[in-house]
């Protein structure tokens, strides 16, 4: 039996692609998650893996979509092994039936592993370079400091609700809190 699996990150991303080059290799059956694969929950890869059985396949588009570090590729790789499923990547050629294909997956996943590590240094070092410059990540309060101020002070006074201070000032209860919040950390 061969069993696909596909995977996207996000809900807004579109898995029919993965879904028709599955479809098209022969798959039995296709399971797709539409979760960050850094996630250890991935309940449809979970029930791929419990429909297979010793001399099936599990078949999917790139490696990438079936985990994002190499030693969890490898665990899988090596757990599908003992249990006699072969793993076939279309995309890259991989089928860890054969010599080669095993050689392949370990590779693949090795270059995977070191781009997403690259990936992660350039991003990190990025926002460092940013923080030396005194920039500050994130989304600019709603709220001004005056507005904050304003706002703190209705609370205190206990000028109505936080709903009624956030319809006054435009904006939503929680940027009421989080500049409440702000305003008690700045002292």
């Amino acid at each position: 039996m061969k069993i696909g699996y596909g995977r996207v990150s996000t809900r807004h991303q579109n898995p029919d692609s993965q879904r028709d080059a599955l479809a098209a290799a022969g798959c039995d059956e296709i399971y797709v998650d539409k979760v960050s694969g850094k996630l250890a929950s991935r309940p449809e890869l979970d029930k791929a893996l419990l429909r297979l059985r010793g001399g099936d396949q599990l078949m999917v588009t790139r490696l990438d979509r079936l985990g994002r570090s190499l030693k969890n590729l490898i665990e899988l790789s090596e757990n599908l092994q003992a249990r006699g499923v072969d793993l076939v990547v279309l995309e890259q050629g991989i089928d860890t039936s054969t010599p080669v294909g095993k050689m392949f997956f370990h590779i693949i996943g090795a270059v995977a592993e070191f781009e997403h590590t690259l990936i992660s240094e350039r991003t990190r070092e990025g926002l460092e370079a940013s923080r030396a410059r005194g920039r500050k990540g994130g989304r600019k309060p709603k709220l001004t400091d005056h507005l904050a101020r304003q706002a703190k002070a209705m609370y205190d006074a206990r000028e109505g609700t936080v709903q009624e201070i956030a319809d006054k000032l435009g904006v939503s209860r929680p940027a009421i809190y989080r500049a409440i919040g702000r305003l008690e950390r700045q002292g």
